[in-house]
């Protein structure tokens, strides 16, 4: 599936609901948001349609997102139905892991590929109040017990703030050195809530990290499925990762589009563009038409974001990063 800038669009983030049972403040409210009425979401069948539709144009890698995807019931049931379409390459999940312990056996049975567990920092204190829960605990065991897994890919997302902590961000760092998995640092987007907070940038970070573990070698295999590029490190068994799309713009290599938890397929994480996917298929919209909707939206991707201009523009995204799956 190629858009209008030649880039071959293969990887989705499909969002399976806008609830979360956390309260990030760079995502939501402290008060929480008025989610979508249940009604009004997608179906598992709705997802499953879109999915195999999307795979007869091309694109074989599914993230499942929210909100927080482990909230919705039966998220096992929904990834075995992914995984038995043909052409689906992986699936993987983002989670905070609150609650991720308990659901492990069931989606590592319905054959998840990988998962990304949300990790701002290793201090409960600052944990608490970036999340508004007590939760690090929960979270820290999670870790532990997907790490036992072997055919699971355990990837940490991190977005520190200028706030942070450097002997904090060490230590989310040091989460890879005796294990395999991944840290990746995310660079805060200027969405909804994240437009309070400044981004921390990849350079000021790399140079944290080479003080203490010393020469960071790039690696220019993609070991994962979207833009973020990895590092190896002296001594480390797992990689060091960056998302870095204010300081290192990566729009031209971008392979990813959105479907929100109400069924819009989003092109562009900044903009509004996209198709209101679930009222077509509500008004039974036959398969080859469909692929057609589908095809024409992400032909027209936007060629990239400039999210590095002080400005507003009405066709710049309004919503928060919980209601259109970030």
């Amino acid at each position: 599936m190629k858009d209008n800038c030649n880039r071959n669009i293969d990887y989705i983030r499909i969002s399976v609901t806008d609830r979360c049972n956390m309260r990030c403040i760079y995502c939501m409210p402290e008060g929480g948001i008025k989610p979508v009425n249940h009604k009004q979401i997608l179906t598992y069948d709705e997802i499953i349609t879109i999915c195999e539709s999307l795979v007869r144009l091309g694109i074989n890698k599914v993230k499942l997102t929210g909100g927080e995807p482990l909230v919705r019931k039966n998220i096992d049931i929904l990834i075995d139905q992914i995984k038995r379409i043909d052409g689906i390459k992986s699936v993987t999940l983002t989670t905070n892991g609150r609650n991720l312990k308990e659901y492990l056996p069931r989606l590592i049975k319905a054959g998840l590929d990988g998962i990304n567990i949300s990790l701002d920092t290793l201090d409960s204190k600052i944990y608490e109040k970036i999340t508004r829960r007590d939760a690090l605990k929960n979270v820290l065991e999670a870790l532990h017990e997907s790490l036992k897994y072997d055919e699971l890919k355990v990837k940490i997302n991190c977005v520190p703030m200028l706030e942070t902590d450097k002997e904090d961000i060490i230590k989310i760092a040091m989460l890879a050195k005796n294990s395999r998995l991944s840290v990746r640092f995310i660079e805060m987007m200027p969405i909804g809530l994240g437009k309070n907070y400044t981004y921390f940038s990849e350079d000021k970070i790399i140079t944290i990290l080479e003080e203490a573990f010393g020469h960071f070698e790039a690696i220019d295999d993609n070991l994962g499925n979207g833009p973020a590029h990895y590092y190896s490190v002296p001594a480390f068994q797992g990689k060091i990762g960056f998302i870095s799309a204010i300081s290192h713009q990566f729009c031209e290599q971008c392979n990813r589009v959105r479907l929100t938890s109400d069924g819009f397929l989003k092109t562009c994480l900044q903009y509004k563009n996209g198709t209101d996917l679930k009222s077509l298929l509500r008004g039974n919209l036959g398969d080859a038409d469909l692929d057609q909707v589908i095809s024409d939206t992400i032909y027209n991707k936007p060629k990239s974001h400039d999210f590095n201009e002080n400005h507003e523009n009405e066709t710049y995204e309004k919503d928060n990063m919980s209601k259109i799956g970030g």
